[in-house]
């Protein structure tokens, strides 16, 4: 009985509002790291980067970043909510789609363009 008591306990503090939870705890401990990847991926090309959050499957969301100096990466988030926070806490802009604008900030190396070419013209293989 207690422990379903303290799960349904009132924070006083925070005016009546439910105290925080595992979930809340878990959510923000992976808000923080997914923060400082991006951070960590920003800094390494050219300082600041820019972002696309996309939903990709359940339970997963797809931070798309493409840094100053052109490069690019992905992270995947569990919930829209931990990928925006992260991003924002980061310091990334955020683009509501992936555009024209965004698209022209990367930049493909030799590697990118013989694996997109390679699948239709007799490039590497993909196995």
């Amino acid at each position: 009985m207690a422990d379903t008591q303290q799960a349904d306990a009132v924070d006083e503090q925070a005016g009546g509002q439910p105290a925080p939870g595992r979930a809340d705890k878990r959510a923000e401990r992976r808000t923080a790291r997914l923060a400082k990847e991006i951070a960590a991926f920003a800094a390494s090309h050219g300082g600041s980067a820019d972002g696309q959050l996309a939903h990709i499957a359940r339970g997963s969301v797809r931070i798309a970043l493409v840094g100053a100096d052109g490069q690019w990466g992905n992270l995947v988030a569990g919930t829209q909510d931990v990928a925006r926070a992260a991003a924002e806490r980061a310091g990334v802009t955020l683009h509501e789609e992936f555009d024209g604008d965004l698209a022209a900030k990367v930049r493909t190396g030799p590697y990118e363009w013989s694996r997109m070419a390679g699948i239709q013209v007799g490039g590497p293989a993909n196995s």
